[in-house]
Formats: C-alpha cells, sequence, structure tokens
C-alpha cells in the first residue's frame, strides 16, 4: 500500500467558480498555471495517470494553490473553502480505491469561520485534516489570533494540518528591487517560508502549548534538516548575536527543550522531486516515524506522474532505511497518525 499524502487538485465546481474570479490579478495567475495541468480537473486522466503505480496507489487529495485568502472578500472564500469541501469530499466518496481522504481547505480572514468549516469537514464531510498556508496576506502564522484554530484542530486528535508555501514574484529578491526574478521566489523562497513558519510556530510554543498537534511541512521540512547545526548549536546561542535594544526580538514563549527538538516533531513529507540525497537527509533528522510518503502530483514536467515515480524510486534505493522503514514511510505513519486502517483495507 502506497498512500500519497500530498496530493493537489481542484474538484469540478470549485474549479468552475476559480476560473470565473476576474478581479483577482492572484486568481489571474493561477488560472494560467493550472489550465497546463489538466489532471487537476480531469479525473479519468488523473485515474489513468494512477494506474501506473498499480492498485493500491492512493493518494489524500487538497486544493491546489493559492490560498484561498488571496481570492477576493471574505464572504466568497469562506464560500469557495465549502464548495471545495463538499467536492473534495465527494470525490473521495465515489472513489475509495483512488482517495484515501482529503484535507479541507479553509478561509482564515474569518478565523472563527475557518474552525466552523473545518469542523464541519470533519464531522460531516470525513476529512482527514486542513491544508493552511505559510503566510496570511504576509503576515505571520505565529499570530495569537490563529491559536484558536490550531486549538480546534489539536484536540480534534487524530486530524492532521497540512502546510505549503505561498509567497510569489512580489516578493523581492533583494531590497533594492520591486520583484523576484528566475521564479527565485518559488524555487528557493518557498523553502524559506516553510522553514521560516516552522520556526515561528516553534518559538511561539506551539508545541509546548498544543502537544498534540499535528503539522505535516511540505517539501520535507525544506531547509531544516539541511541546516540543522544551525539550527541545533546555533539556536542554541539564541540572544549572542542580537543587542539589548532589540531585546522583544527574541522574546518567545517559553521553551523547555532545545529548539532543536521541537523542530522534530513535525511531521514531513517526501516531496523532494526526485532528490534523493535531501530525502535522505530529511530523514535522517526527522526520522522515519515522522516521514510520511507524498509526492506533489500533478505538479511535475510531465502534469502527473513524474514525482510519484522519482519518489517511489528514492525510496526504494535508499539504503538507511529498512523494508519495514519504507512500509511505514508508504502507508503505516500516515494510517496511524489519522486512524486510516478502515479506510485503506486491501
Amino acid at each position: 500500500m502506497k498512500i500519497d499524502a500530498f496530493c493537489h487538485m481542484l474538484p469540478e465546481e470549485y474549479a468552475k467558480r476559480l476560473f470565473a474570479i476576474d478581479d483577482s490579478p492572484v486568481a489571474r495567475n493561477v488560472q494560467k498555471r493550472v489550465s497546463g495541468v489538466p489532471a487537476l480537473v480531469d479525473m479519468d486522466l488523473r485515474f489513468r495517470i494512477m494506474d501506473e503505480f498499480g492498485p493500491n496507489y492512493r493518494q489524500i487529495i487538497n486544493t491546489a494553490a493559492p490560498p484561498l485568502e488571496d481570492l477576493g472578500p471574505v464572504d466568497r472564500t469562506v464560500e469557495l473553502a465549502r464548495i471545495a469541501n463538499d467536492g473534495m469530499a465527494e470525490l473521495v466518496d465515489a472513489h475509495p480505491d483512488r482517495f484515501a481522504g482529503f484535507c479541507a481547505a479553509v478561509s482564515l480572514d474569518d478565523v472563527d469561520a475557518a474552525i466552523t468549516e473545518a469542523n464541519r469537514a470533519f464531522d460531516e464531510l470525513g476529512a482527514v485534516g486542513v491544508q493552511i498556508y505559510t503566510h496570511h496576506h504576509g503576515g505571520p502564522m505565529d499570530q495569537e489570533k490563529f491559536f484558536p484554530f490550531y486549538e480546534a484542530v489539536a484536540k480534534r486528535g487524530n486530524k492532521m494540518i497540512q502546510v505549503h508555501p505561498c509567497r510569489d514574484s512580489s516578493w523581492a529578491d533583494y531590497k533594492t528591487e520591486e520583484r523576484s526574478k528566475f521564479e527565485i521566489w518559488w524555487t528557493l523562497g518557498w523553502e524559506y517560508d516553510l522553514s521560516a513558519f516552522m520556526s515561528r510556530l516553534v518559538f511561539a510554543g506551539i508545541f509546548e502549548r498544543l502537544p498534540d498537534i499535528k503539522i505535516l511541512i511540505h517539501h520535507g521540512g525544506a531547509m531544516i534538516p539541511h541546516f540543522a547545526g544551525r539550527v541545533g548549536p546555533g539556536w542554541d546561542q539564541l540572544g549572542s548575536r542580537t543587542p539589548d535594544s532589540m531585546a522583544e526580538d527574541i522574546a518567545g514563549y517559553p521553551l523547555t527543550q532545545r529548539p532543536i527538538e521541537y523542530f522534530k516533531k513535525f511531521y514531513v513529507d517526501t516531496a523532494y522531486f526526485g532528490a534523493g540525497d535531501s530525502m535522505r537527509t530529511a530523514i535522517k533528522f526527522f526520522g522515519v516515524g515522522q516521514t510520511l510518503f507524498g509526492s506533489d502530483s500533478p505538479f511535475d514536467p510531465e502534469k502527473g506522474p513524474g514525482y510519484i515515480r522519482s519518489t517511489i524510486k528514492n525510496l526504494e534505493e535508499m539504503d538507511i532505511i529498512t523494508d519495514a522503514d519504507r512500509d511505514a514511510i508508504y502507508s503505516g505513519n500516515v494510517v496511524d497518525l489519522l486512524g486510516l486502517t478502515e479506510k485503506v483495507s486491501v
């Protein structure tokens, strides 16, 4: 069994609404990108792609970026969340042999509405988690106003929060410029965003305050495992580089462990796009038990199967894990994490 824990799609009605938006630059940009990835909306094509990986390959689905908050006023984004979740639930119910579950869309412009929609998705639609992004209108996700949302998901026990990056070309590479060039905002910026998100939540005490929270970070934990020396011994010296006049910059929640130990509490996927050495480093850092098979399909150059195939190849060739470890990464961890035993029986 292989359960691909981080795959994107656009349910039919949600896609129609998305393509009808004409007053949002973000929507226009995603309309262009999505039109070149037909497996996001064409389920017949998607199923043919999935067939390459056998009858025991299934996906946990979510809506493709951008964040709902970037698609217009709050009443529209709250409605879009409901439409997306209804559509994903219908697909999961209709094709249990293809989809092991879905992570709900929410609009955090209205935190109370987001909690209500997440609970509806869990209780009425069977969602296994929710997807959020690394920013909210460019602002950090450790703001206190979001903690009721984190708490609402954490108390559900076997539900996870998937985290996806979301910066665009308006985030310049240098202070002297107005836009990012050469898609640096995507190639490197998204990995910085994920790493900054993790860091801000760690120092906000997310795992101290909500020890039961389950957060899945896309792209294998981004930069964190590859800079373990700076995250470890470097952050053990927190404050040594900050003048007294800027003490508020390092004033966080009182932590009882080294910062690096909290980073290891995140779950991560294997969406490394074929970079096996990077995946190896992430697995060594986070551990087999915190690693879920995830491909980021269908955003590969083949528009569907490429990243699935390369991720499986990396895992099959990796000599630091056992066959039992591979089984855990492919499906065992996510089944245990989300209580999927009945849904994924062969």
